[in-house]
Order: structure tokens, then C-alpha cells, then sequence
């Protein structure tokens, strides 16, 4: 019997660098992985909205309600992605960015859809990277948002690499009008999702 809409249960995470968008593996190449599973004793029947791959960071809706979830991933919100990339990036690739640019999605050839794309003038006060990202002494970096309304795999990257500017940290921090506030890699908030 299905459950009805009041006793679904949602929550919101801040997903640690590491982690994968899955709450549990029985295969043995996969036991040594981290998963969502790990930071709290969710629902059996819990799913992620979407996902974050290994190597990002921030916020992940996450529901027992399949119907919330497909509405959510098909009604294409906006995620905005705080994005650490490798050199001070310039006007010229934040335009390509915005505009769109080509990426390889599942070896096809694929063009993103325009986003908006904004240099932050300061870095944004997130909790320290889990993962050493390198210094100034090996050259700088710089951060830029990110706001996309589709979610091809590891699409942001692939986008700053396609424009000279590999991403050294990501972190996802708005779905919609849900937003990670202060939560810390980690972190579990049971709330209410709705799309």
C-alpha cells in the first residue's frame, strides 16, 4: 500500500565531498565507498532528488515520495553551484558559459543550454573543503555561480573544463527555493519539499 502524501517523509543534506548519491552498495567493488546512508538512519524507502557526483559537495532534496521526485527533476529548477575553478577566469568564457558550450554526454555531442554565470568578486564563506585544494603558490583560482536548470553528468565541470577553467570544488547550494543556509557536510534537516 502506497503512502499517503502527509506521511511522506523528506529532508534536506548538505552531501560531503566523497560520498556517492546512493544510500548503500552490495556490490563488493563498492564496500569500501562512502554513501548517504552512513550519515543517518533515513527511511528504507528514501530516494535522492537528483544527484551530486563523488567529488561534489552541498545540498541534496531527498524524498519517499517518487512522484515529488520525478515532478522536481522533470519541471526544470534552477540548482546553483558555487564553483572554485583553476586560474582567474575571464569575461570571454564567462559569456561562452552563459551562452552554452559543447560537452560530451554518453559519448554524444552535446550543446548546454544558456545559464547564468556570475564572478564572485569575494570567495563564498563555506565550510573548509574535505579534499586539500592547492594553494596560490601553484596559481590562482577563482569562484563563479553557477545556475543551471538541467543536470546532464558532471555537467558544471565538464562546462568550466570546456572553457579553459577546470573546477577544482563545487559545491551545489540552492535546488529551487531550498538552500543549504549553514548546514555543514554532514548535515541531515528533516523538512517539508514540495516542487
Amino acid at each position: 500500500m502506497s503512502q499517503s502524501k502527509e506521511k511522506h517523509k523528506h529532508f534536506k543534506i548538505y552531501k560531503p565531498f566523497g560520498y556517492l548519491s546512493q544510500f548503500m552498495s552490495n556490490a563488493k567493488h563498492e564496500q569500501k565507498k562512502k554513501f548517504l546512508g552512513e550519515l543517518y538512519e533515513f527511511p528504507e524507502d528514501i530516494m535522492a532528488i537528483g544527484r551530486l557526483d563523488k567529488n561534489s559537495e552541498g545540498l541534496l532534496l531527498l524524498t519517499t515520495d517518487g512522484q515529488l521526485s520525478y515532478d522536481i527533476c522533470s519541471s526544470k529548477i534552477d540548482k546553483e553551484y558555487y564553483v572554485q575553478v583553476d586560474g582567474l577566469i575571464n569575461q570571454e568564457a564567462i559569456n561562452k558559459l552563459q551562452k552554452g558550450v559543447e560537452i560530451g554526454f554518453k559519448g554524444i555531442k552535446y550543446i548546454t543550454k544558456p545559464c547564468d554565470v556570475t564572478l564572485l568578486q569575494t570567495p563564498p564563506n563555506l565550510p573548509d573543503p574535505i579534499q586539500k585544494i592547492r594553494d596560490d603558490r601553484h596559481g590562482p583560482t577563482s569562484w563563479i555561480s553557477v545556475i543551471i536548470n538541467e543536470g546532464k553528468y558532471r555537467q558544471v565541470r565538464k562546462m568550466t573544463s570546456a572553457v579553459g577553467f577546470p573546477t577544482l570544488r563545487l559545491v551545489r547550494v540552492r535546488v529551487g527555493n531550498y538552500t543549504i543556509d549553514n548546514m555543514q557536510p554532514g548535515d541531515v534537516v528533516p523538512t517539508e519539499v514540495s516542487v
